[in-house]
């Protein structure tokens, strides 16, 4: 069935209404400030919201899990005993206290394993695990752990003290008090008679550990002591039985006398030995002066002689003196004379004789002097060697003496030293001076639940917000004309506000015109954009498209058939898309055959054409399985029909990013309307969509912006947010 009507004038205006963009340079949504952030915060209201909401369910439960803690502290000094300062050569404990080696020590397991003893914290919940209730978080936690760790801990290790011992020094704090030798211990726990109970009972454990680790230190020590004393004194037995062997093997005496009768016997030896050599040197030096000379008499002059040769030579030196007054008197044969001389002859034989006998004395002395200095001097070299050999003897005595000395002395220093230690082993570890004991708290501490319920609240809006700012600086779509004002060649058609979900998928109610009302005016808007741009008459042939599919681009065209089959205005709708086109299911044709039939040439254009009761002609998709590419000439030849008949055609193609057919189609069309949809495309997919169609078409671009909200399009900081806001209200006015 076939519906004709007659074709309405183009050039009439179809409403009065009509958005127009102002673009404001100073308005940019770039810039920010206090009325930006107010507007982002309002849009994102219900994020924000949902947000805070969740957060402070997480937060109130886990407060109210919260348990009011209790603190009690100690404070104290720790002082090296006093009696231990007393002695200034005590050898036993000479390491002073340390406060930070003290502070260490009370943190110590030893004395933490005795205070969870003693004071059975293994009973208490909040210290023993095995005793909480496992949190849905523990539950996840313990889940996931044992995904990454398949070896689960020892029951031992669960249900002994291992657990409790992290908790245990979490809730206990010992710190020194600035610079100062006061250490502050506090613990902190849900009763407040434990609080109190654990740093006074962990005091008392340190005292008697300290006292204890004193006592075996010293006990350790003392055995080395005695130790060492037994091995010093088997060295002192060796030295001093060696000492004593050596003066007996030696035979030296224990007194000096030895050495006083070698060194006397050595000096007489060489004060003999010096006579003799004088004695000798006289001998040599008479028998030379002797021997040295023909006369006796004149060689006996120079040397000391015997009186008997003495009272020769004088004898013979009165006769010579007699012969010489004779031979004055007398010549030389005169018997006074001659007897003279006969008697001086006889004296110097006899003179002669006595000297010869006198030089044989004395060469028999020099022979018995010589015997006796050999003698001497053998007897001084003995002596000598005797001396020699006692002074080395002596001092190895005196070297081995010293020896023992010395290992005596080092004995006499152990005994010392273990003296000292069995005083130190009276003595206490360390002295206590408690300044505040750890008294049982009144009120607990920290904030009540309100106020954490408080800072909550400040932190998860505080989350909320700055999540909403990430949110809106990661937002890159397309929701304002503001945001391609830059481009070339664009013209802004207006907004389309979105419909209802069951408004979309109803053909019945778009075909029956009770949609909504805004959205019809937004429609009228959009065809007068384009009536006004194509000098006052509207294009005979549309190209609707998008970037990506999903933006509402069927819907815009489908719409702007109906608009125009309301008001009486022929019009053809084409559907572009080949591979998914829709139109044949929302227009309920009965068509077998559609424009990838006309493509492939199974069948005519005539074929494909089907005629709607509400006046629309249009042209489905046909099997996607024919899909062949579409030519230009193929579109021209449908754009051309449509002309001879005074339709406009609408073509409803595929999105510009998915398809080429598209580029095709908008070469022959005479204008393009791009859809973007509002919070929905994005700037950079949209801005490259446009540049695409650009190259195939010279004339501008129309865009409109699909599926607004006009509630949230106000809340933006855009030049023609309130210009929305502003139209829909005078609607809304007018509709009353």
């Amino acid at each position: 069935m076939t519906i004709s009507t007659v074709p309405p004038d183009r050039n009439s205006s179809l409403s009065s209404m009509r958005y127009d963009p102002r673009f404001q340079v100073e308005t940019r949504s770039d810039d920010f400030d206090l009325t930006s952030g107010l507007r982002l915060i309002r849009r994102r209201a219900v994020m924000i919201a949902a947000i805070v909401a969740l957060l402070m369910v997480a937060a109130a439960a886990a407060i109210s899990g919260l348990k009011p803690t209790f603190h009690a502290e100690s404070r104290l000094i720790i002082h090296t005993p006093l009696a231990t300062t007393l002695g200034a050569d005590d050898s036993g404990r000479n390491d002073p206290l340390n406060a930070t080696s003290e502070t260490e020590r009370l943190l110590s397991r030893s004395i933490a394993e005795r205070v969870i003893r003693d004071l059975r914290l293994d009973e208490w919940p909040e210290f023993n695990p095995a005793l909480q209730k496992a949190s849905l978080i523990d539950e996840i936690r313990g889940i996931l752990r044992g995904l990454v760790d398949q070896e689960r801990p020892s029951s031992s290790a669960q249900n002994g003290i291992e657990p409790i011992i992290p908790r245990y020094y979490k809730a206990l704090r010992v710190w020194r008090d600035g610079q100062g030798d006061v250490i502050q211990i506090g613990f902190d726990a849900s009763d407040p008679r434990l609080a109190a109970a654990v740093p006074n009972r962990l005091i008392s454990i340190y005292l008697e550990e300290r006292k204890e680790g004193l006592r075996s230190r010293l006990d350790a020590a003392e055995d080395w002591i005695l130790q060492r004393i037994a091995e010093q004194q088997i060295r002192v037995k060796a030295a001093r039985y060696a000492a004593d062997q050596y003066q007996k093997t030696m035979e030296l005496a224990s007194n000096d006398d030895a050495e006083v009768e070698a060194i006397k016997s050595t000096m007489e030896l060489g004060e003999r030995r010096a006579k003799i050599e004088q004695s000798r040197a006289e001998a040599r030096a008479t028998i030379s002066a002797m021997e040295a000379g023909d006369d006796a008499s004149l060689a006996l002059q120079n040397i000391t002689i015997p009186d008997s040769i003495a009272a020769m030579q004088r004898e013979l030196r009165v006769q010579e003196q007699d012969l010489e007054r004779l031979l004055e008197t007398y010549g030389n044969t005169a018997e006074a004379v001659v007897d003279a001389r006969a008697r001086i002859v006889k004296s110097r034989t006899d003179l002669n004789l006595a000297v010869d006998r006198y030089l044989q004395s004395i060469r028999a002395k020099l022979a018995t002097l010589d015997h006796e200095d050999d003698a001497v001097r053998a007897a001084l070299a003995v002596a000598h060697e005797k001396r020699s050999r006692v002074a080395l003897a002596q001092t190895e005595l005196a070297r081995l003496q010293r020896m023992t000395d010395k290992e005596q002395t080092a004995l006499d220093r152990l005994e010392e030293q273990r003296r000292g230690l069995a005083g130190q082993a009276m003595l206490p570890g360390a002295e206590l001076e408690v300044l505040s004991p750890a008294a049982v708290p009144l009120a607990p501490q920290g904030r009540g639940r309100l106020f954490y319920l408080a800072g909550a609240l400040l932190a998860s809006i505080s989350i909320a917000v700055s999540a909403a700012f990430v949110v809106e600086m990661m937002d890159k779509s397309v929701r304002s004309f503001d945001q391609v004002a830059g481009m070339s060649r664009i013209i802004p058609a207006g907004f389309i506000p979105h419909l209802k979900r069951k408004d979309r998928e109803n053909p019945s109610i778009l075909f029956a015109g009770t949609q909504d009302g805004m959205f019809e005016e937004a429609i009228r808007n959009v065809l007068i954009s384009l009536k006004q741009s194509n000098g006052g008459k509207l294009p005979n042939s549309i190209v609707v498209t998008s970037a990506h599919s999903g933006e509402g681009k069927s819907l815009v065209a489908r719409s702007l058939a109906i608009e125009l089959a309301a008001s009486g205005s022929p019009v053809l709708l084409v559907d572009g898309d080949l591979r998914r086109g829709n139109l044949n299911s929302i227009f309920k044709s009965e068509l077998d055959h559609g424009l990838n039939e006309f493509l492939s040439g199974l069948a005519g254009l005539q074929d494909i054409i089907h005629h709607h009761p509400s006046g629309i002609d249009f042209i489905p998709a046909g099997n996607p399985s024919l899909h062949r590419h579409a030519h230009s000439r193929d579109a021209a030849d449908i754009v051309e029909m449509a002309r001879a008949r005074g339709k406009i055609v609408i073509f409803d193609t595929a999105p510009v990013l998915a398809s080429l057919e598209t580029m095709h189609l908008t070469a022959v069309a005479e204008r393009t309307l791009v859809v973007a949809k509002w919070g929905g495309t994005s700037r950079r997919a949209l801005e490259f969509c446009l540049q695409q169609l650009k190259s195939s078409q010279k004339s501008e671009l129309f865009v409109t912006i699909n599926n607004v909200n006009p509630k949230q399009h106000a809340k933006y900081n855009f030049s023609d947010s309130e210009l929305f806001a502003n139209s829909l209200m005078k609607y809304h006015d007018f509709q009353a």
